[in-house]
């Protein structure tokens, strides 16, 4: 009797063993080495950017370094816990995220905020880190929009009017707070979300071709009114002519131009960049890193990073097809406009085709904040790739 309840537990053992080896089996591991190469070459520009300012200052020169090592820790754990958890759970919890993350925004507006670079879209917590829950937001929006246009009603094929309606009008509480911070770049991934989410729920083209219209409408209205920020407003004028102050607003464009163009072909060698030395460029181990992989791994380098993004987008897209349902397309697709508006911001303004915000380049930039919320789609991207089959 006793080896017959032993023999039962050591096959017990076994089947436990035996799934979760599959289930690891299971996850797109083309998605996971991606990611995982844009980590490693994240975290040497990160070092490369950061190594000589904080030796000038007297500081440990792998600080940064450091401290985007433990980010990414963090960031991978997360994405791990999201990646187990039944994505179909969050349905349930949409609204629970949805307001957490409202409550985020409103509390950076209070004098628990903080304005750094500008912004006031910072928690500090103490020790050196700070949370900035806009980024946290861009995760409760995909949830939440996916739950409202993933459910059409009876007899219709795509969401209808008053599930659009309700999209828009949640979509608009956190863009409207995000704002007021201000933080303009957060606030056009949102209105990329939003676009690329209600096109594959098949809501009706007119409230496409509606919120485009109107959103430009809105821009020209808010810099007819004088609503943007001086700086904000500087940055437009900047893109549109960069000679006009190349001291002033057109200043991190020209320079970011001229480090990614010193570069030429192959770089000038990892930890050789001169613009990168000598810190000609600002916040270039954040919203600016781009310009040290041009300067230093030259085209090469940068096409490399391209194609590797450019292969994450192509795994979510694949995920987002191959999805049980159509909540789980909505949130893979969201997810891919999310990263793809990003990485195309980020490295379009470094080379002048985009306005400059700040916005960081998914999984290669330094952050808190941004790092964990990019993992955390990851995890939805795995966790709906794992269950692609409606009893999983």
């Amino acid at each position: 009797m006793i080896g017959n309840i032993g023999a039962v537990e050591g096959y017990g053992d076994r089947t436990l063993w035996r799934r979760r080896a599959a289930g690891l089996r299971r996850l797109d591991w083309t998605l996971v080495l991606a990611v995982a190469a844009l980590a490693v070459i994240g975290a040497v520009l990160v070092r490369s950017a950061t190594f000589q300012l904080l030796t000038e200052q007297g500081k440990d020169p792998n600080g940064f370094l450091k401290r985007h090592i433990l980010n990414l820790v963090i960031g991978v754990v997360l994405g791990v816990v999201v990646a187990v958890l039944d994505y179909r759970l969050l349905r349930a919890y949409a609204p629970i995220l949805y307001g957490v993350s409202c409550a985020g925004l409103v509390a950076v507006l209070t004098p628990l905020g903080e304005t750094i670079n500008g912004s006031h879209s910072w928690i500090v917590i103490g020790g050196g880190f700070q949370v900035q829950p806009s980024e946290f937001a861009k995760v409760g929006l995909v949830v939440l929009l996916a739950m409202i246009l993933g459910e059409p009603r009876d007899g219709e094929v795509g969401p209808g009017r008053r599930d659009v309606l309700l999209a828009l009008v949640l979509a608009g509480v956190p863009a409207a707070l995000i704002m007021l911070q201000p933080d303009l770049g957060t606030t056009l991934v949102f209105t990329a979300v939003v676009l690329g989410m209600l096109a594959v729920s098949g809501a009706r083209k007119r409230w496409l071709f509606g919120l485009v219209g109107g959103g430009v409408a809105a821009a020209f209205a808010a810099i007819a009114l004088g609503l943007l920020k001086p700086y904000q407003l500087a940055r437009f004028t900047a893109f549109l002519d960069p000679s006009a102050d190349p001291r002033g607003a057109g200043y991190n464009a020209q320079q970011a131009r001229i480090a990614i163009g010193s570069g030429g072909v192959s770089g000038k060698g990892l930890f050789q960049g001169e613009q990168t030395g000598g810190h000609f460029v600002p916040e270039q181990q954040t919203d600016f890193i781009f310009t040290v992989a041009g300067e230093e791994l030259g085209f090469v380098g940068g096409a490399v990073i391209v194609l590797l993004l450019g292969l994450v987008l192509w795994r979510g897209l694949r995920i987002a097809t191959q999805a049980a349902d159509l909540f789980g397309t909505l949130v893979a697709s969201g997810v891919v406009c999310w990263l793809a508006f990003q990485t195309f911001e980020n490295v379009g303004m470094t080379l002048g085709i985009m306005p400059i915000t700040g916005l960081p380049l998914p999984f290669v930039s330094y952050g808190g904040s941004a790092t964990f919320a990019n993992f955390i789609a990851l995890g939805l991207l795995q966790a709906v790739h794992l269950r692609r089959r409606p009893f999983d």
